[in-house]
C-alpha cells in the first residue's frame, strides 16, 4: 500500500461544506515536508508552495497548495 492509498483509508473529520483540499493531498505534502525537515505548519506550507509544480505531477490539488492554517486545522492536536 502506498501513501496515497493509505491516506484515502483514513477518516476525514472535516465539515464537508468547508473542504477545499483533498485529504490525500494534505497528508502527502505533510509527509514529504517532514521527511525534508519541516518542523511546523509554516514550514510545511512553505515547502508545498516551493514545490507546487512537483506536487502537481502526483496530486490533484484542485485549489492549489493548502495554507499553513489548513494543515494545522487538518491535524488537530
Amino acid at each position: 500500500m502506498n501513501i496515497l492509498d493509505f491516506s484515502q483509508s483514513l477518516a476525514d473529520h472535516r465539515q464537508e461544506v468547508k473542504v477545499r483540499h483533498l485529504s490525500t493531498d494534505i497528508i502527502f505534502i505533510t509527509v514529504a515536508a517532514v521527511i525534508c525537515g519541516a518542523e511546523d505548519w509554516e514550514d510545511i506550507g512553505y515547502l508545498g508552495r516551493c514545490k507546487e509544480k512537483f506536487f502537481g505531477k502526483y496530486l490533484e490539488l484542485p485549489n492549489g497548495i493548502p495554507s499553513h492554517d489548513t494543515f494545522n486545522r487538518f491535524f488537530p492536536i
